[in-house]
């Protein structure tokens, strides 16, 4: 399955939103082996957390963005 890039405003104003706040900083070379692994192993867990929102830097969005236009379709 594909992934899509989603974008979603801050909700800062919003009180029905419980909102944790980030408190460990992880490198994304550290963090993409273990998010693989649990996807391509269908690790329950990992499902808790796709709706968590990443912050990212703006280039690293742009290039997200330009990979997720310029990709072939199968």
């Amino acid at each position: 399955m594909a992934a899509h890039l989603r974008v979603y405003p801050l909700a800062k104003d919003d009180p029905d939103v419980a909102v944790q706040e980030p408190t460990v900083r992880v490198s994304l070379g550290d963090l993409l082996p273990l998010v693989a692994l649990a996807h391509r192993h269908n690790y329950l867990w990992l499902q808790d957390f796709l709706e968590d929102e990443v912050v990212i830097t703006s280039d690293l969005y742009e290039v997200l963005r330009a990979f997720r236009c310029s990709r072939p379709s199968a």
